[in-house]
């Protein structure tokens, strides 16, 4: 199954979304002591600029320090909000309603953005919110798309050598502190991030080269996500390892499609559900799925909590470091 296939079917039926992803299993067309600390609208400074940023569309300059900034890509506006930008305008990839972003990102608006198509955003809106910057570094990532956002004001794609949607969140917060000279706050963010996350590690040893398997159960059946997509990076950088037999079935896709007759794949030291966009009981109550043998050992999470899915499915730094606090607890009492 392809990403594009994946995410039109994981978020089918929210009004904003037509398809989707994490980037990561989406679908359609909280705030944190880091984003706190990023919303402080006057930390960047013009003499940053110009700057000019490398993408895999080529070199984009921006001369100036932006100061209506259009965020159409999965996480740029989360991630803007974090280094203490507010966007004008922004898509919202996962449904949130209201400012379009997560809870753990609520409250570091000063006033809504205007809310923008996801996969075929509205040149006519974007273009009505006079934008001197668009931060579009998760998302189909298309020529076409790029020369059509580039021709209102300086875009900011995925780097170079990226696929469509896999922008790291390292990479994101990379190239949107490069775009609006806010570099030294992006080092921080990621800083502490990493610094959460080696702390998560250093209270769970037991997470260290255990084997995991990361599932999916949309309306379309079950699947394995595979390294690059950002529930994988997740685990491993807590210290697991993605099973070598999932990763053997990768494509150029973030995730694998698994037939309920190849469900024993899922089976590893601990297996992870994610159900998105149907009810949890839908994975937990199929007898096959019942059958897995790391599941009938307790070693095994379902997450039925939609505010956490959507956490790992953000791929933003304030939306890890809620993952952290609230899955990370779940993952050791299974192995407990």
């Amino acid at each position: 199954m392809s990403r594009h296939a994946l995410r039109t079917g994981a978020l089918r039926g929210t009004a904003l979304l037509a398809a989707a992803l994490v980037l990561s299993s989406c679908g359609s067309d909280s705030t944190d002591d880091t984003a706190a600390e990023g919303a402080d609208p006057t930390a960047g400074s013009s003499e940053e600029f110009p700057v000019t940023v490398e993408t895999a569309f080529g070199d984009v300059t921006v001369e100036e320090e932006p100061t209506r900034v259009v965020a159409l890509g999965w996480g740029d506006a989360e991630t803007a909000l974090t280094l203490g930008v507010q966007p004008v305008g922004a898509s919202d990839w996962l449904g949130f309603g209201g400012e379009g972003v997560g809870p753990w990102a609520e409250g570091l608006y000063d006033e809504p953005p205007v809310i923008i198509e996801t996969l075929e955003p509205s040149l006519e809106a974007i273009a009505a919110l006079d934008p001197d910057l668009i931060l579009d570094t998760r998302s189909a990532a298309t020529q076409e798309r790029y020369d059509a956002l580039s021709s209102i004001a300086p875009t900011i794609g995925q780097p170079e050598g990226v696929d469509q949607y896999q922008t790291s969140w390292q990479q994101q917060l990379d190239l949107v502190g490069q775009a609006l000279g806010r570099e030294e706050e992006a080092d921080e963010v990621e800083a502490e991030v990493d610094q959460a996350f080696a702390d998560a590690a250093a209270a769970n040893p037991g997470f260290e080269g255990t084997e995991v398997a990361v599932a999916a159960y949309t309306a379309e059946g079950f699947g394995a996500y595979v390294s690059g997509d950002p529930r994988v990076d997740f685990m491993q950088q807590l210290g697991f390892v993605n099973k070598p037999a999932i990763e053997e079935l990768a494509t150029d896709s973030f995730y694998v499609p698994v037939s309920e007759e190849q469900l024993p794949l899922l089976d590893a030291g601990l297996t992870v559900g994610f159900p998105i966009f149907v009810e949890a009981s839908e994975i937990t109550d199929n007898p096959l799925w019942q059958a897995i043998p790391s599941v009938q050992a307790g070693n095994s999470v379902v997450l039925d909590d939609q505010t956490l899915t959507n956490a790992f499915s953000s791929g933003t730094a304030p939306g890890i470091q809620y993952a952290l606090e609230n899955a990370v607890p779940q993952f050791a009492d299974a192995l407990g």
